[in-house]
């Protein structure tokens, strides 16, 4: 199999280790880049995964960088074509995203600064929360263009609304199709009028308070996790969906997904990084999609925009 390209994971916690090795386990980048500023963390897991290689089939290489705040170590991370930044504190139990934005932000900037200098044609995935804040900081502290950075948001969301539907129904996830559109928080938009199960709406199966719950669920899914585990927050689900977007960046797939990105006029709004539906290739966003959706819908994602519109503003100061 041809591998190409290289990757860098920013940040070895159970998030960005775990990304780490999905993305070797594809087999198609030549270098995985794992770093952190624990001294010695990303070169040990780099070691214990590289020993992987002859169990699972895969020859991608994967390199463990310790970093510093003032940029010691970034060298290791030249000339990626794509940087996934998982860097900051995750959630406690009772925290919301927003809770994290001041401490996370000084975290994420550093790093995209130290990006931008060592790879400066990279595509960046945020995976940091406050998600769609830390998004728009990422795409200021870089001065890349705006489909350079995206955030991985609806694509989570989304799997986790296919799980519960399926759950609820009792069918394979494979036969849902569902999205998730909006912030990844308070406003985030689930759109049933784009859910289907074997290609029935997901309206003919269940009752709109059945739908509702699930709508809310998944609204609060991330927070579900943080209360179960009580240390920590998810990783298996986000480092899939992030994983996922890597490889459509590098393989130029044109694959269609739901993301945070730049939106400049589609569905009447403009100037803020929101979730949509996203053409993803090797230049990060081709495009924004506009999907069909119903009045109520579009309302729903104009409310979401200006809820995080003020506060994308706000992290021009952090």
């Amino acid at each position: 199999m041809a591998r190409s390209g290289k990757v860098t994971v920013v940040g070895a916690g159970f998030y960005g280790s775990t990304t780490a090795l999905r993305l070797a386990e594809y087999n198609i980048f030549d270098t995985v880049v794992l770093t952190d500023i624990v001294e010695g963390k990303p070169e040990g897991l780099a070691l214990d995964m590289n020993q992987s290689r002859s169990i699972e089939g895969f020859e991608t290489k994967i390199i463990g960088a310790t970093t510093t705040p003032d940029g010691a170590g970034y060298e290791a991370t030249a000339n990626s074509d794509v940087v996934v930044i998982t860097a900051g504190l995750p959630r406690k139990p009772g925290m919301s995203r927003m809770d994290l934005i001041g401490v996370n932000a000084g975290i994420v900037r550093g790093v995209a600064e130290n990006i931008a200098k060592h790879s400066p044609q990279a595509v960046i995935i945020v995976v940091s929360n406050p998600l769609d804040e830390m998004t728009a900081l990422t795409q200021i502290a870089s001065a890349f263009p705006h489909n350079q950075v995206m955030g991985q948001a609806g694509m989570l969301d989304t799997a986790r609304f296919t799980n519960f539907v399926a759950e609820k129904l009792g069918v394979l996830t494979a036969s849902v199709k569902t999205l998730t559109l909006g912030s990844h928080g308070d406003t985030m938009v689930p759109v049933p009028s784009r859910c289907t199960v074997d290609g029935k709406p997901l309206t003919d199966l269940l009752s709109q308070g059945e739908i509702d719950e699930l709508v809310d669920r998944t609204r609060n899914g991330g927070a579900e996790v943080v209360a179960l585990l009580k240390t920590g927050s998810a990783y298996y689900a986000p480092s899939a969906a992030a994983a996922r977007m890597a490889k459509a960046v590098i393989e130029d797939s044109g694959e269609i997904m739901p993301v945070c990105a730049w939106v400049d006029g589609q569905y009447g709004i403009s100037g803020v990084y929101l979730g949509v539906e996203a053409e993803i290739g090797k230049t990060g966003v081709r495009k924004v999609v506009e999907s069909a959706l119903t009045p109520s819908e579009i309302e729903a994602l104009k409310v979401a925009a200006e809820a995080v519109r003020a506060k994308q503003a706000d992290v021009k100061a952090l």
